[in-house]
């Protein structure tokens, strides 16, 4: 698993960034003000590695991290000011959450591991770290979360997290494992996005 603290940081720093980019678009389109665009953009960002770290019986430092927040922030601000010609990129926000996906799907896994979850906890764990994020905005932006209607959300999340426990069990988990975990996880989700691939449902 990862041990370095400079690397697992600078990851998580980054997808809390992009998690906050991708709820601060939502809450700017959503007609919000800066203060509530700041706020969804923050609940977003660090909401999966809170929940990651509640279910694992330790302090949610991630609160505590001033990179993280600074990140969520500007992530915010960026999103609130620049909201216009980001949205007219092609599928900003889903691009910008299927990158934060990947990232923290990883990373949740990463850290399961590392304070002794099982196998089948971590990978769970790494999902709902990937998850997580995505759901909140959802829920306090009134829609239904993408992930109970769009089978290729926690798919892929469950795939790059399940991939990490692998890497561990085999004993082969490093860098470029950790790289082929995300790329695999954020290759399904784009897939899914741009291919509009599901699974099943209901009718």
């Amino acid at each position: 698993m990862l041990t370095n603290a400079h690397w697992i940081t600078a990851v998580f720093v980054c997808g809390a960034f992009v998690f906050g980019l991708s709820g601060g678009l939502a809450g700017a389109k959503a007609g919000l003000d800066v203060f509530g665009v700041l706020v969804v953009a923050s609940v977003v960002g660090i909401a999966g590695g809170v929940t990651r770290d509640l279910f694992l019986g330790i302090p949610a430092m991630v609160v505590f991290d001033w990179r993280v927040m600074v990140a969520v922030v500007v992530a915010g601000l960026l999103a609130f000011v620049a909201h216009q010609p980001l949205s007219a990129l092609h599928y900003p926000i889903q691009i910008f959450d299927a990158i934060g996906l990947a990232l923290f799907s990883i990373i949740g896994a990463n850290a399961s591991l590392a304070h002794h979850a099982t196998a089948l906890a971590a990978a769970l764990l790494g999902m709902l770290t990937g998850i997580a994020g995505g759901v909140v905005r959802d829920i306090v932006l009134r829609e239904i979360p993408a992930v109970l209607q769009s089978g290729l959300y926690a798919v892929p999340s469950l795939v790059g997290s399940g991939l990490v426990v692998l890497g561990y069990q085999w004993g082969i988990l490093g860098p470029a494992w950790f790289a082929l975990a995300a790329l695999s996880c954020l290759g399904l989700r784009l897939g899914g996005i741009f291919f509009d691939l599901n699974l099943p449902r209901s009718r």
